[in-house]
């Protein structure tokens, strides 16, 4: 395209395949896979790493360890794979999020399957976020209880109230119509993230280097003392489910790389915690070198200094609290003192979900509006108003059905975090439930069709193989979390939930 317009071409801000110029300049000079591996490791690391020590309490020194390295491998992998299917293999365009690259490479039933995996799971993360942030809300009350009646207090408080409090806070972000415009948010919750993750392993530190000598072995908690034989399985299966959660990345990869031409679109991803940095994502790779291999690079670095920041946490967690190191360490008073750089974490994590809790609900949101509107264009309940002009915000479009629809959806997540507030069996089977279909699965699947590798061939079989594998292991994750809450409703009541 070499129109002219003034002094310059249309190809001047045009890439290849006639989208927006990308620059590599997101937010700052650095380009290509540099910014791209900060994007990757700012995505990652989050609230899952809350649940790593507890991961490594139940499968001890060696396999822990093992399964955070193995996770990695497989994440690393597939993302690789995933790296090449950012196009539309016959027309070339760019694919803008996940959903459009399983439809361009496999459609058919593979598209639905992918939409109802994502959506399912959007609606496990804002339940999840949740139970978090309510007890985290906890935790900081706690804190100063202890602080003020010493550590042996029961300080014990209900869960309820920090819930509801969430849901309001929620309900009232969620009547912002373009929240995504907010790019402020994109930063907060990238440096809360980090915040609270560095608190962590540096009370973590702290601990072992003042003389702690938690009780640790290299099988994790011990049967017939910590735990009983059925525990201990089901356990070491929930700790997968809370690795693989924490890991979860591949389905922004896609988003990484698309350039979202001056306005934002939800995409559908699923993890805890940091997709608020894309949000504002005008451009991310240039175009030469090719976006696919500086995405590869990217990907390799993102996911090696992520591996090592997870066994640092998950390992000095560990040694900090031995076979009884809590489901979250930063809420499960291992640690008491200094209490105010404890509640300080706390209200990172808050401050983090309340923004990520919008990221994920967003989607659906739209996608339930924008049906209704298709199906009923001219009703006046759905239709929106002219828009009114607030501070802030800029313009504001009323809708009624809006306000009744997006206050219904936060008050069920709301209601059913109160009645199921487990965190690490949510954290886990939401881990397994997404960690075959979306970082696994779809990725081999996309491959194999661009790559026409031919069934039974050498490649197909070992590529299945894996997927068989991880297929196994999601499910043996998500069973082992679904007993833990079983076990726990045993001797719980709803809307009785006490931290």
């Amino acid at each position: 395209m070499e129109l002219e317009t003034g002094k310059h071409t249309v190809a001047e801000y045009v890439d290849d395949d006639d989208g927006s110029k990308r620059t590599g300049k997101p937010y700052s000079t650095l380009g290509t896979w540099v910014s791209a591996s900060a994007h990757i490791i700012t995505a990652v690391i989050g609230s899952g790493v809350l649940s790593l020590s507890w991961g490594i309490a139940q499968l001890g020194w060696i396999a822990g360890p093992i399964a955070l390295v193995i996770f990695s491998v497989i994440t690393w992998f597939t993302s690789i794979l995933l790296a090449d299917c950012c196009r539309d293999p016959v027309t070339g365009t760019r694919c803008s999020c996940y959903m459009d690259a399983v439809k361009s490479n496999l459609g058919g039933i593979n598209n639905k399957f992918c939409g109802i995996a994502q959506y399912v799971n959007l609606v496990g993360v804002t339940i999840g976020y949740s139970i978090t942030s309510a007890i985290s809300m906890a935790a900081i009350k706690r804190s100063g209880c202890f602080h003020n009646r010493g550590h042996a207090a029961g300080c014990h408080v209900k869960n309820n109230m920090f819930i509801i409090t969430f849901g309001i806070i929620e309900i009232i972000l969620s009547q912002i119509p373009n929240f995504h415009d907010l790019s402020w948010l994109s930063v907060v919750a990238a440096v809360m993230s980090f915040a609270y993750s560095c608190i962590g392993v540096g009370l973590s530190i702290a601990k072992v280097a003042g003389g702690s000598h938690a009780s640790t072995s290299l099988t994790g908690t011990t049967v017939g003392v910590d735990v009983t034989n059925w525990q201990k399985i089901w356990n070491c299966l929930e700790a997968l489910g809370n690795i693989a959660f924490a890991y979860a990345f591949s389905n922004v990869l896609i988003e990484i790389q698309a350039t979202l031409l001056g306005s934002m679109t939800f995409f559908f991803s699923w993890k805890v915690t940091k997709r608020l940095i894309f949000m504002k994502l005008q451009d991310t790779l240039k175009s030469s070198p090719p976006e696919n291999e500086s995405m590869k690079k990217a990907t390799s670095v993102g996911v090696s200094v992520t591996t090592v920041f997870y066994i640092s946490c998950g390992v000095l967690g560990y040694a900090s609290f031995g076979n009884a190191a809590p489901g979250n360490f930063l809420t499960g008073f291992g640690f008491y003192e200094p209490f105010w750089l404890i509640d300080i974490a706390n209200l990172c994590i808050i401050i983090h979900l309340v923004g990520a809790y919008q990221v994920f609900c967003q989607p659906i949101f739209k996608k339930v509006e924008d049906w209704c509107l298709n199906q009923w264009p001219n009703n006046n309940f759905i239709k929106e108003s002219p828009p009114i002009k607030l501070p802030l915000f800029g313009d504001y479009t009323f809708s009624t059905f809006r306000v009744v629809w997006r206050t219904t959806y936060v008050i069920v997540t709301t209601v059913v975090a109160m009645i199921l507030p487990f965190f690490n069996g949510i954290l886990g089977l939401l881990g397994a439930a997404s960690f075959w279909p979306l970082t696994v699965y779809f990725p081999i699947q996309m491959h194999i069709a661009r790559e026409n590798i031919r069934p039974f061939c050498w490649k197909w079989i070992w590529l299945n193989i894996l997927v068989v594998a991880c297929l196994i292991i999601s499910v043996l994750a998500a069973a082992g979390s679904i007993a833990v809450i079983a076990k726990d409703l045993q001797t719980y009541s709803p809307f009785t939930s006490v931290s």
